[in-house]
């Protein structure tokens, strides 16, 4: 793959549920219609890469405030253009029929589960708090294998047919991009190294909750897989990543192995993927499986609420430690330092070696 392409992708990227290093592995692969669909993926992300960075230091700027500030839907049809015809023709608004376009209907119900969901559970009205309305545009790009969050509002390819399918089909893909609009409004985490890796962290940790929320998974009940739903035919992948101590998918023809890691000891200190946002967030993702393991029961309640509370408390270049220390001070304020949950948590984060 040409240079123009891994520096759009890596350097600058979108908050994109696939991560650069699997697009880069397709867009090398020796199948040229992988190849075609990996390479549009990354160039999507170079068209919108300067809004996303803007929308960034700005998140009050892309927040477009719902009539009665209250949930409010919009979903577009792309009709297969690109980045720069964003948001597309409107489809679907709030309080209107199911559309013929199953896509439609999937960001639509999504994004209403997604609202919901931090509404009832941490009393927050949308992804800013005070209303946002949450814009979706479906059929983005030909074929476009990815989804993402740019600052103002959801973009849905729909999948090559082989390696991925729409990617609206699954709860916690959408739940994962539209948590990166509240990360944005809260935290505002810094899109690399640690801090980027604390934000993509967050959004696998909110899109599961919100699935288990949906489906009234316990913990010891859950598979505890982000993207298992977009997954194709032409893959043996189980999933995009997993929480738990498995790989996500391993020896795969066209995927590889799963290259997460699950402790500090093996943690990614190089350049690529923003300095490993999408690879060093499995480590405080299985310390969060660990912790709600440990609790057992609804995974949303409480070490849902003590990660929702430390998302607020974090700062923009926060890491790893700080993530530990300020979820271990936030659940001995709540249950007590010689409670339950405070052991576990410490135990969860100690066997990722923090």
């Amino acid at each position: 793959m040409n240079a123009t392409m891994q520096c759009a992708c890596g350097r600058h990227p979108l908050q994109c549920i696939i991560p650069p290093y699997l697009l880069e592995r397709l867009a090398d692969g020796s199948n040229a219609k992988l190849r075609r669909s990996a390479i549009e993926a990354i160039e999507s992300s170079a068209d919108a890469r300067a809004m996303r960075r803007v929308m960034q230091a700005m998140p009050a700027m892309a927040a477009l405030t719902s009539p009665a500030a209250k949930k409010h839907r919009l979903v577009y049809d792309a009709q297969n253009g690109g980045m720069s015809q964003l948001p597309g023709k409107l489809v679907r608004s709030e309080g209107d029929k199911a559309a013929k376009d199953v896509a439609v209907n999937e960001a639509y119900d999504h994004s209403g589960t997604t609202y919901d969901f931090y509404l009832k559970q941490f009393q927050r009205n949308s992804l800013d708090g005070r209303g946002m309305t949450l814009v979706s545009s479906v059929h983005v790009g030909k074929k476009l294998n990815n989804a993402f969050w740019n600052g103002q509002q959801m973009a849905y390819g729909d999948g090559d047919g082989e390696i991925f399918v729409r990617f609206t089909k699954s709860l916690d893909v959408v739940g994962h991009e539209l948590t990166h609009g509240v990360v944005s409004h809260e935290c505002n985490l810094e899109y690399q190294g640690e801090s980027g890796a604390l934000n993509e962290h967050f959004a696998d940790v909110f899109g599961l909750l919100i699935r288990q929320w949906k489906t009234k998974q316990t913990a010891a009940k859950a598979d505890w897989l982000i993207g298992k739903d977009i997954m194709g035919p032409g893959t043996k992948a189980k999933a995009l990543r997993d929480f738990g101590p498995g790989k996500a998918y391993e020896n795969d023809p066209l995927l590889g192995t799963d290259p997460q890691p699950k402790h500090m000891k093996d943690e990614y200190t190089g350049s690529q993927d923003n300095g490993g946002v999408h690879l060093n967030s499995g480590i405080p993702n299985h310390a969060f499986y660990l912790f709600a393991r440990a609790v057992g029961g609804k995974a949303w309640e409480i070490p849902g609420a003590v990660w929702y509370e430390a998302m607020r408390k974090l700062s923009s270049n926060s890491v790893f430690t700080d993530m530990a220390s300020t979820t271990l001070m936030i659940a001995t304020a709540r249950h007590g330092a010689s409670s339950t949950v405070v052991k576990a948590l410490k135990d969860a984060w100690k066997q990722v070696g923090l």
